[in-house]
């Protein structure tokens, strides 16, 4: 409880990009709930158009928007810390929130950690240990956790990981995906479920940077295999906009009937693609965790996955960019009910929908001030007795 005279604390959340706005958008509206902490929500401009929407979809209305510098990632770098410097100087925070492994976080991050604020990183943990794969993101959630105060692990997966970093136990609190949290509040508040009758399409993202180049040629001509071989199956497929991406997914698949490009899709248009799918094909890692929400299983067009656990908990296979490992294990499903069964999750292994208010009560826990110390007399009879 916040004494009369006493302000609530100011917590910098510092956002930049579309999927940190969906997993720091319920911490935000926790925090709003809380007595002692004032969120304050920073937007770096990392992602600009897209971040728009996706704040007035979760009613968000940044107290800080910066301007994104130049067009290279060294300019974008440059010019944030420059402007975060501004927003720092401007009163006295008591920490900064940062989500995930962007640019952004990790920005947010040095700059919070340069200022002598405590850092909390929310998704802390996750890992390959191959630091071209993701690239940048496995080197900048790593930099990350070596500066950050309070690590709020998404599973016990990744406390496990911070652990063996070093890093004390006693700053890991595993608290679940605040994604989960994300789907649960927009689908109740936007009244998201599965409309369509029957098994419903399947549905393809393809977008990181490690599988540009012939790994996208493989992936779309085991899309235009599996499209042949299932005429009746739709694939909805929104195709990332960069030419790398998109003009070889148009050249593979755009005159087949049965396979629909759309523009990417946003992210309330996602969830209900997500709800109405019979089966999801991703390079993505949000998606990863979303689809079990929906209980779709998913084939994973990467090598490794720094979420392992929806490998384990069956709701997902790894396939690369393998051509004739995506079409064989789509055809086992289709071919096989009770495999397909299997793969859908009785409950999300990432999380029960609670993970911003874990994240809460640690935070007003370490904001807490110190109890004062015990009166002087009142200590006397124990040192007396010790003293025998």
């Amino acid at each position: 409880m916040t004494c009369i005279d006493e302000q609530p604390a100011p917590v910098l959340i510092i956002s930049g990009t579309r999927p940190e706005i969906i997993k720091l958008a319920p911490v935000y509206h926790a925090l709003r709930g809380a007595q002692s902490v004032r969120p304050v929500w920073l937007h770096t401009g990392q992602h600009s158009d897209m971040a728009v929407q996706m704040l007035d979809c979760f009613d968000i209305r940044p107290d800080h928007m910066l301007e994104r510098q130049g067009s290279t990632l060294l300019d974008f770098s440059l010019g944030c810390r420059r402007q975060l410097e501004g927003v720092m100087g401007q009163q006295p925070w008591s920490a900064v929130i940062v989500q995930g492994d962007t640019e952004s976080a990790f920005q947010g991050a040095l700059a919070g950690f340069s200022h002598g604020l405590p850092v909390l990183h929310v998704e802390a943990g996750l890992r390959t240990y191959n630091l071209r794969r993701p690239f940048p993101e496995e080197g900048l959630r790593q930099m990350i956790s070596r500066i950050s105060r309070l690590h709020f692990a998404p599973t016990l997966r990744a406390a496990q990981a911070l652990e063996r970093e070093g890093i004390a136990s006693r700053d890991i609190l595993v608290t679940g995906n605040t994604v989960v949290d994300a789907q649960l509040w927009v689908c109740e508040r936007h009244h998201i479920r599965r409309r369509v009758q029957g098994r419903g399409h399947i549905l393809v993202t393809m977008h990181r940077r490690e599988n540009w180049g012939p790994d996208i040629d493989n992936v779309c001509a085991a899309i235009a295999d599996i499209a042949r071989e299932f005429p009746w199956m739709t694939v909805l497929f929104p195709v990332h906009l960069n030419p790398v991406v998109r003009d070889p997914v148009h050249r593979h698949l755009g005159a087949l009937p049965n396979v629909r490009l759309t523009a990417p899709l946003d992210y309330l248009a996602m969830q209900q693609a997500i709800a109405d799918a019979w089966l999801l094909l991703t390079d993505s890692g949000g998606l990863q965790e979303e689809a079990p929400t929906f209980k779709v299983p998913l084939l994973v067009l990467r090598e490794e996955t720094e979420r392992p656990e929806v490998i384990d908990a069956g709701c997902a296979a790894l396939v690369g960019a393998d051509r004739q490992l995506i079409v064989r294990s789509v055809r086992h499903l289709m071919d096989d009910g009770e495999a397909y069964g299997r793969m859908q999750a009785a409950a999300n292994p990432f999380g029960d929908g609670q993970a911003s208010q874990r994240i809460v009560a640690r935070l007003e826990q370490m904001l807490a001030p110190a109890p004062a110390p015990a009166p002087a007399h009142a200590a006397a009879p124990a040192v007396a007795a010790l003293s025998v």
